[in-house]
């Protein structure tokens, strides 16, 4: 393997809380149509509406949001209040203020290997939502180069790694995302690093990758250098 000039770090769930967020909204939702549908049944027919949505409204809060007024209308045969209305709305709202914090080893991580690598936030989702956050994490000042994007694929990393690296070759993509991190990093030719979070969203579940020279699965971020002195 070529040696490593780049490093790809994903944000969400890799270095601060998202999923968890989300799941705690859910709830939310779920209680305030409790009348209406149980939380099982309610949780399946919204992921469905994120299926639908997804390719429309892109990945999100927002895209979130409308996809459980949505999914209130459905379920109520289309007779939900104005008042739920405006409680899902707010609980959107609530979600783009949330505090953001770094997860641990998150920050000793990127510290440790700064001065050695390039460093390149790759993150999709709105990009409103996700500049807030970058900068409410205070991790930006770690990164050469920070990229909000609508999907992450092989030509994205191809492109990326290109842009704000010496090549895809040369670059190791660290997430917690198989489908979106691992995956499409590996097809590019990069190495890729998994950091799974202990919660996955249905849309970002994917099988382990069969490539075994360039994907490695780590128990946190912390042992990243640790793989990176094995592997120089």
């Amino acid at each position: 393997m070529a040696a490593l000039t780049t490093l790809g770090f994903d944000a969400d769930d890799t270095l601060w809380h998202n999923e968890r967020v989300f799941r705690l909204t859910e709830d939310r939702f779920a209680d305030l149509l409790s009348n209406y549908s149980d939380k099982s049944r309610l949780s399946e027919r919204l992921l469905a509406a994120e299926r639908r949505n997804v390719l429309h409204y892109g990945y999100g809060v927002k895209g979130f949001t409308l996809s459980m007024i949505e999914t209130a209308i459905e379920v109520t045969d289309g007779k939900v209040s104005a008042d739920v209305i405006a409680e899902i709305l707010a609980a959107g709202r609530d979600m783009l203020s949330h505090p953001v914090a770094p997860l641990p080893y998150v920050e000793d991580t990127l510290k440790a290997v700064k001065d050695d690598y390039h460093l390149v936030l790759i993150t999709k989702g709105d990009l409103f939502d996700q500049e807030r956050k970058v900068s409410a994490s205070g991790l930006d000042v770690y990164f050469d180069a920070i990229e909000i994007v609508s999907e992450k694929n092989a030509g994205t990393y191809h492109t990326l790694f290109a842009r704000h690296g010496t090549g895809a070759r040369e670059a190791m993509m660290i997430g917690n995302s198989l489908k979106s991190d691992i995956l499409p990093a590996l097809e590019a030719g990069a190495q890729a690093a998994h950091v799974p979070y202990e919660i996955t969203w249905a849309l970002e579940e994917a099988d382990t990758p069969d490539e075994t020279e360039r994907y490695f699965r780590l128990d946190h971020i912390g042992k990243v250098p640790q793989l990176l002195a094995r592997l120089s």
